[in-house]
């Protein structure tokens, strides 16, 4: 992408003005998308996205600027700007010798997505239109969309790190609308994968079947064509295996992210050794899970991603970390330097967040719980870093009564604290499963992020229902 010495003349540039460090990332991306609108196509788009960042830091003075002009005399310019804007004083020359790292390969693609041509892909969406609609007359809308990027991407510090990664995206999802007494309810899923058109291909280990993804919408929304309100109050919520990892996310795992800790603004600041969950719990950050969603090979600081214990048996073990701010601490960095693009400053970020199995048999979590909520699926929420509080919707429950999963249940929200709902784990299931692709947002950023959990039961929770 960048020849080497024309990188190292640049990161000399970078320093000139006495910077403590510099850095280069630099990107070429290529994308495509679909959309299907009640089987007519709505959009077919492709584009490109290529450009450097540079990011100069002297003492606690970052400078960045950034450039979609990738010869010596476009890097020259942003590196001088950035070094400019980390200092005014100081001067001379840095020579920066780099070495470059071994690509490590997470991800095995076999077919790059650019390869395929637009037709198949609009067949994609069709075939799933045609799945979603066969499950039932009620089914009045569907809409599908397809989108996959193909990113090249290489970093250089300072430090004489040199790094590279060729990342591979597909995602697809569906919307669907089914019509009936209640009125009109909805369903959703969606699938994504750091890999290629493999993943469409029985033959693959990581094969994705999109018409058994509509089909599964679908369901969603029909079953709640007969769903009654959802009750109010507090009482036991069971979560399904890789539906309910968003709450984990949101709720806890932006807690433990070390620009949150620094800046006191996170409930898990100065509890590294302590209990803070049930001793049931294990969470993971882990950035190298094959072909998954949050997966990278290198973070956008070009460090390898790790996996990274955050809890350890209900004991807080570490946080993430950037590179920076590891730095800071005289501590390696955890791979959670994250970044949207090359116009992005990187943030610490999670990847692939997880809770990890516990002991219990899933029908057995349901049986033991005599009156409750099932949640077979968790819709948006929002957080308050600072405290832990929470509010999720649910887009798929259903009433526990005598151990049994019974009625669905409709319009009702998830209210609680992220820190006492780690600590209200009563019982955890064996059957980890991986939830839907996310994107995380954060300061005006998103990056792709994916989670995890086996079926859990919280012993108590509040349910935000609109039944009297």
């Amino acid at each position: 992408m960048i020849d080497q010495d024309v990188i190292e003349r640049t990161l000399g540039t970078a320093l000139r003005t006495g910077a403590d460090f510099a850095e280069i990332y630099a990107e070429d991306k290529r994308n495509t998308s679909v959309g299907l609108d009640d089987g007519r196509v709505e959009q077919v788009t492709s584009g490109r996205d290529r450009g450097a960042g540079i990011r100069v830091i002297k003492g606690e003075t970052t400078g960045f600027a950034h450039t979609s002009d990738l010869s010596e005399t476009g890097l020259a310019a942003a590196a001088s700007a950035a070094a400019e804007a980390a200092s005014r004083g100081g001067g001379g020359v840095r020579t920066v010798a780099l070495t470059p790292a071994e690509r490590r390969a997470v991800n095995e693609v076999q077919q790059y997505p650019e390869t395929i041509g637009k037709t198949a892909k609009v067949e994609l969406l069709q075939r799933i239109d045609a799945a979603a609609r066969a499950a039932g007359t009620e089914i009045v809308q569907v809409s599908a969309g397809y989108a996959d990027s193909r990113k090249r991407v290489l970093v250089a510090n300072s430090d004489g790190l040199l790094a590279v990664d060729d990342i591979a995206r597909i995602l697809a999802r569906v919307n669907v609308v089914a019509s009936g007494d209640t009125g009109m309810q909805t369903g959703y899923q969606s699938m994504g994968r750091t890999i290629g058109w493999e993943v469409f291909d029985p033959a693959s280990e990581l094969f994705v079947d999109v018409e058994e993804l509509a089909r599964d919408a679908a369901r969603q929304a029909l079953v709640k064509l007969t769903a009654r309100p959802a009750p109010s109050g507090s009482m036991p919520v069971v979560i399904k295996n890789g539906s309910g990892a968003v709450l984990f996310h949101e709720a806890c795992g932006h807690g433990l992210e070390a620009d949150h800790i620094q800046k006191g603004a996170s409930v898990y600041a100065g509890k590294v050794g302590e209990l803070v969950a049930s001793p049931l719990v294990t969470l993971v950050d882990d950035g190298t899970m094959a072909g998954e969603w949050g997966t990278l090979a290198i973070d956008d600081e070009g460090h390898p991603t790790q996996r990274n214990v955050l809890i350890q048996d209900g004991v807080l073990t570490d946080y993430m970390w950037d590179h920076i701010r590891a730095r800071k601490e005289g501590r390696g960095p955890s791979g959670n330097g994250r970044r949207q693009s090359y116009m992005h400053l990187p943030m610490v970020r999670m990847t692939n967040t997880i809770v990890l199995d516990g002991h219990d048999e899933p029908d057995d979590i349901v049986a033991n719980t005599e009156r409750g909520v099932y949640v077979a699926e968790l819709g948006g929420g929002s957080v308050n870093t600072a405290s832990g509080d929470f509010v999720f919707g649910m887009r798929e429950a259903y009433l526990i009564e005598d151990g049994r999963i019974t009625e669905p249940l409709r319009e009702g929200n998830l209210i609680g604290n992220g820190p006492q709902v780690l600590r209200d784990i009563d019982m955890l299931g064996n059957d980890f499963m991986m939830g839907n692709p996310g994107t995380c947002g954060k300061d005006g950023q998103g990056v792709p992020v994916g989670d995890g959990q086996p079926t859990l039961r919280v012993k108590q929770m509040t349910i935000g229902g609109t039944a009297s």
